[in-house]
C-alpha cells in the first residue's frame, strides 16, 4: 500500500497569502459605496463629531459615493411629494363642543434643508410623519377651533380650514417641510347636527307653507278677479241691451203707436155716455 504525503505551503507562499487577504480585506472594511438615487438627497455625516455649535457635520451628496463605514454614514431622505392620512383628531370650540377632524396631508422634502431635517430628528421619514407632523397638525387644530364656538365654526369651515392650512404652512416650513396640499373632513358633534337638522327641516316646513298661503292668496285673487270679470261683462252686457231698448223705444213715432192701436181696433168709438161725439178723432 502506498503511503501519501502531504506538503505544507512554503512560508513564502503562506506570507503572500496573508498580504492577499489583508489587500482585499482592508478596502472592503474600510471603504464602501452607496448610490444615492435622483429622487432622494444623501446626507454623508461624521458619526464622531459636531460642529461648536452642536450642529452635525454632514454634507449632501448624490449618486455613487463612497465613504469610510467606521468614522462616516450616509442617509438619505425621499424628496418626492408624499401623502399622509392621519387617523381622525378631536378637538373642541370655545363652547366645548367636540369636532372630529379627519386630515389628509400632501407634502415633499425641502432639499437645502435635509441636513437640519437628518441633524434635529436622526430618524426617517414616516417617523417625522407619525411623531413631528401629527403633533403639528394636532395643534393647528387645537389653537383654531378654539377661536370659534360650535355654530360659527359650522358657518366658517372654509375660513377655518384655510386658518389651520396657513398655520401649518409656516410651521412646517420653518422645520423643512413644503406643504403642497392639505385637506380635512370636519364632522360636528351628532347632538350638533340633530339640532341643525331639526332646524332645517323647520325652516323648511315654514317655507312650505308660506309658499302655500302665497299660493292660496293668488288663487283668491284670480277668483276675484275672474268674478269681476264676470259680473262687469255682464254688466256691460245688461247696459247694452237697456240701451238697445232705449234707442228702439225712442224711435217708435206717434204714427207708428196709431198704427198699431188701429190694428188692434173692431171699428166702435167709444163715446160720452148718452151722446154721440166720439172721444178719439181718427187720423186721416
Amino acid at each position: 500500500m502506498a503511503t501519501t504525503y502531504y506538503h505544507l505551503p512554503s512560508k513564502k507562499i503562506l506570507t503572500w497569502l496573508i498580504i492577499i487577504a489583508v489587500l482585499v480585506l482592508i478596502p472592503a472594511t474600510l471603504i464602501r459605496c452607496k448610490r444615492v438615487d435622483s429622487s432622494e438627497v444623501g446626507i454623508k455625516f461624521n458619526k464622531l463629531s459636531v460642529t461648536d455649535q452642536g450642529k452635525l457635520k454632514a454634507t449632501t451628496c448624490s449618486g455613487y459615493t463612497f465613504y469610510n463605514p467606521i468614522t462616516t454614514d450616509v442617509f438619505t431622505y425621499k424628496t418626492n411629494v408624499r401623502q399622509v392620512n392621519y387617523d381622525p383628531f378631536v378637538v373642541q370650540t370655545r363652547d366645548g363642543a367636540k369636532f372630529r377632524m379627519d386630515p389628509n396631508l400632501s407634502y415633499h422634502l425641502i432639499r437645502a434643508k435635509a441636513i437640519d431635517v437628518f441633524g434635529k430628528y436622526r430618524v426617517d421619514l414616516e417617523t417625522i410623519e407619525q411623531g413631528y407632523m401629527r403633533t403639528a397638525i394636532y395643534d393647528a387644530y387645537r389653537i383654531n377651533a378654539n377661536r370659534y364656538a360650535a355654530d360659527e365654526l359650522i358657518a366658517s369651515r372654509a375660513l377655518f380650514e384655510d386658518n389651520v392650512k396657513n398655520m401649518l404652512d409656516s410651521t412646517l416650513k420653518n422645520e423643512g417641510f413644503e406643504v403642497e396640499q392639505f385637506t380635512s373632513q370636519i364632522e360636528p358633534p351628532q347632538s350638533l347636527t340633530d339640532m341643525i337638522d331639526a332646524k332645517n327641516a323647520a325652516v323648511q316646513a315654514s317655507l312650505k307653507a308660506e309658499n302655500l298661503v302665497k299660493e292660496a292668496d293668488a288663487n283668491a285673487k284670480i277668483a276675484i278677479a275672474k268674478a269681476r270679470g264676470e259680473a262687469e261683462a255682464m254688466r256691460i252686457k245688461a247696459d247694452g241691451e237697456a240701451y238697445y231698448n232705449r234707442t228702439i223705444a225712442a224711435s217708435l213715432s206717434e204714427r207708428i203707436v196709431q198704427e198699431d192701436w188701429i190694428e188692434k181696433w173692431d171699428g166702435k168709438l167709444p163715446t160720452y155716455q148718452g151722446g154721440s161725439t166720439p172721444l178719439i178723432t181718427l187720423p186721416k
